[in-house]
């Protein structure tokens, strides 16, 4: 049986007496799926995992859907994409600087994402960690008459940072090929959506690929995301994961903000990543 301990006053818990070499019961699993809903971040450190092991638990939360950038898939587990600022034979293994804002993973599409999945493989001296908002205490503490504003209104996202549109820089969103941008369009979601499985109301990707908001001018429309983003990302709602070898973490994207933290293109790191629908 797992023993689970708190990351932060935030969120966020960690399950020990876990071994994901291993297949898990029904009943096991049942646990580590409470347990993500519940901390919005579960991490279980120190596995030593093959891709297909890795695989097969992301598959426990739900369908993978392959990255858009397909040029970095796991050469034998496309489901897997391959984060890294490694290059080998002068070619870059992996994606590199990805999601360093505050966004959540595929808000862009039209299903979005349940959890987002890492397999931490090789570990940076310094830097490389990912911060997490909670988009629950963000909502509940909003005031009523902001809650009343934003209540029914619909985002207008697509694959993007609405704060960085320079393909060049290091927190835009990672750059696509024209073939797959033909592959994105824009989709709609609440700017506060109700969880589907908690039932509790959270802001939902108010950074990131929110650009718009359906009905009003855009520059009311950025205005307002803007400053919940602002609200959203206090220090007082953040939670800074810091990997080790080994660590698989889970998150909730229905609850979540998180942003990558930059490192030094020299200083070597390399993550696993399957997100679910």
């Amino acid at each position: 049986m797992a023993q689970l301990i708190r990351l932060s006053e935030v969120l966020g818990l960690e399950a020990t007496g876990v071994d994901l070499s291993q297949p898990l019961g029904d009943t096991a699993f049942a646990g580590i799926e409470q347990a993500f809903y519940q901390g919005q971040v579960l991490a279980i450190r120190g596995q030593s995992l093959t891709a297909t092991q890795f695989l097969e638990f992301a598959r426990r939360f739900g369908r993978p859907e392959p990255h858009v950038i397909d040029q970095f898939h796991h050469p034998s587990r496309p489901d897997i994409l391959i984060l890294s600022n490694e290059v080998r034979d002068g070619h870059p293994i992996g994606l590199a600087d990805a999601g360093s804002y505050f966004h959540t993973d595929y808000s862009y599409l039209e299903v979005p994402a349940r959890a987002t999945l890492l397999y931490s493989i090789k570990v940076p001296k310094a830097g490389g960690d990912t911060l997490f908002a909670n988009q629950y205490a963000a909502y509940d503490d909003l005031p009523e008459a902001m809650k009343r504003r934003i209540d029914g209104l619909i985002a207008l996202h697509h694959y993007g940072n609405r704060d960085d549109l320079d393909e060049t820089s290091r927190t835009a969103a990672s750059p696509l090929t024209e073939e797959q941008k033909s592959r994105v369009d824009w989709v709609r979601h609440p700017v506060a959506r109700t969880h589907p499985v908690t039932g509790r109301k959270a802001l939902y990707a108010v950074s990131g690929s929110s650009f718009g908001i359906d009905g009003m001018p855009d520059d009311e429309a950025v205005a307002l995301l803007d400053e919940l983003k602002r609200h959203a990302t206090q220090p007082r709602y953040q939670y800074r994961f810091k990997y080790g070898v080994g660590d698989v973490v889970i998150w909730d994207n229905a609850s979540l903000l998180h942003s990558a933290t930059l490192t030094d293109p020299d200083d070597a790191r390399t993550l696993w990543r399957v997100t679910v629908m």
